[in-house]
């Protein structure tokens, strides 16, 4: 039962806040919320200890300090502030610096081929979706969840919780 919340609420919740990014250029509370509490279940269903119950709440609070002082500044939204502190829980401090990194380059590609689309027309086709003429305007910010998401998504594998998971 608590692999469930690894292998497949956590994935789930990733993909379905970089499409609601991708889509409406907002990450919900819910999701973050969602994130939290299966990490809550996840943890009281493994039994996972006090040392490492302490590191993953730790990861996500330092994540949180970092992300909602960026947010605070301008730099990055405060759903992805949200979302990437809830992750952060999940991923722990065994791997967050791979997060981070992953994230941040993921993000930098995202940002890059946005600003160069942008500078392109958009075929009459895509140009009757309203999502994507939202994304495609200069004033629009990136959906960074999207970058978020895939990190986390290609990160966990790697983290302590999953390789203990899948030893069992």
């Amino acid at each position: 039962m608590a692999s469930v919340s690894l292998l497949v609420v956590f994935p789930f919740l990733m993909a379905y806040a970089a499409v609601r990014d991708l889509l409406t250029m907002l990450i919900p509370n819910t999701i973050s919320v969602a994130l939290v509490v299966g990490f809550a279940v996840f943890a009281v269903a493994t039994g996972l200890g006090w040392d490492d119950l302490a590191g993953h709440l730790g990861a996500g609070a330092a994540t949180l300090v970092v992300t909602f002082t960026l947010f605070a500044f301008g730099v990055i939204g405060g759903g992805d502030a949200k979302l990437a502190a809830a992750t952060a829980l999940w991923i722990g401090f065994d791997q967050l610096a791979g997060y981070l990194i992953v994230a941040s380059l993921a993000g930098g590609v995202l940002t890059l081929l946005l600003l160069a689309l942008r500078q392109q027309p958009l075929p009459s086709s895509l140009a009757r979706l309203p999502f994507v003429l939202h994304l495609h305007d200069a004033k629009t910010g990136v959906p960074y969840g999207i970058a978020l998401a895939l990190s986390a998504l290609l990160v966990l594998p790697d983290t302590a919780i999953w390789l203990r998971l899948v030893a069992v």
